[in-house]
């Protein structure tokens, strides 16, 4: 939650105007709580829909919503909640993407289109790889949000995970999976860092609830843009088999350090040096080693062997990754 800094304030509101064209412009907040924030994204002009799942901050943003002209939109509602895996009605702060979307009043447009919604938001700390594991997911297959194109997120991260998504290849622990996906699959842009002080806590001694990390900084919160690249879908991953190409990055990094070459291997490709010097990778080059760019290019050279037993490796991914 925000605390009411006035200067922090003024700096979310310039970065999400950036790029803003002209007239009122759709904006999904989520967890808004007290309106601080969106008091000041409906003065910069912004039509915002606010995704509060907090009953107790409900009352005031809804008498802020009568207030207004349609400018400012409140659902009972949780964003990680979104497309639940049940069946049935759903029960707030639960919701389907598609109601929202139309709330919002946003039309599903092709993938290479521009980007048709800004969404704002702070992830919470609890379960945070988890959330963002759950976007990358969404976004490669084009599920839940994504489904009405490249939807752009702005939101508040620990320094932690920003550091982990931005990492480079052969840092050691710190260069992973998430890495690899996110920077295929995201333009990451750094908007902002605020130290942990500027925001609230809900620990009963009234301490700041900063998450603990040894290996990178953990200072602030990161504002991050987090923009789907219009040219993912190009060659031969498609949403259609990007869960495949999900599992086979995560298993390429449960032994970071193991050679390629042994990892080919082990999916029953019997002509490994072929395919890498077509690929103009070195035999000896290691998982943790590649680029993203490579993983993609390996990935669509794969496919096009007769050779890969993809179910080597898919079954086994996942059941990890569902557990």
């Amino acid at each position: 939650r925000f605390i009411a800094c006035p200067q922090l304030v003024r700096t979310v509101r310039r970065c999400l105007q950036r790029g803003a064209g002209p007239g009122p412009q759709p904006l999904l907040e989520f967890a808004p709580g007290p309106g601080i924030l969106t008091r000041s994204l409906l003065d910069a002009g912004f039509r915002v829909v606010a995704l509060e799942s907090d009953l107790d901050f409900l009352t005031d943003l809804q008498s802020l919503e009568n207030s207004l002209d349609g400018q400012l939109k409140v659902i009972h509602g949780d964003f990680f909640r979104l497309d639940p895996l049940t069946k049935g009605a759903l029960k707030p702060p639960a919701l389907s993407s598609d109601k929202l979307f139309e709330t919002v009043g946003v039309a599903a447009v092709p993938w290479r289109a521009d980007v048709p919604l800004k969404i704002f938001g702070i992830v919470p700390q609890q379960l945070e790889r988890n959330r963002l594991w759950r976007l990358l997911f969404a976004m490669y297959e084009c599920s839940s949000i994504y489904r009405y194109g490249r939807v752009e997120l702005n939101l508040f991260i620990s320094e932690k995970e920003y550091t982990v998504l931005t990492a480079k290849p052969g840092t050691s622990k710190i260069y992973q999976a998430l890495t690899v996906l996110a920077q295929l699959g995201y333009e990451i842009e750094l908007l902002h860092k605020e130290p942990w002080s500027s925001f609230a806590t809900n620990l009963k001694n009234g301490g700041l609830a900063i998450p603990k990390s040894v290996q990178v900084p953990n200072d602030h919160l990161c504002l991050v843009r987090l923009t789907p690249q219009q040219n993912l879908f190009t060659g031969g991953l498609k949403p259609s088999n990007a869960s495949t190409f999900i599992f086979m990055v995560k298993q390429s990094f449960a032994k970071p350090k193991s050679r390629l070459t042994d990892r080919l291997n082990s999916w029953s490709l019997d002509n490994s040096e072929t395919l890498l010097k077509a690929l103009e990778i070195p035999k000896k080059a290691a998982m943790c080693n590649l680029y993203p760019e490579d993983y993609k290019r390996l990935f669509e050279a794969l496919q096009n062997s007769s050779m890969f037993a993809e179910t080597l490796f898919h079954d086994e991914v996942l059941t990890r990754t569902m557990n």
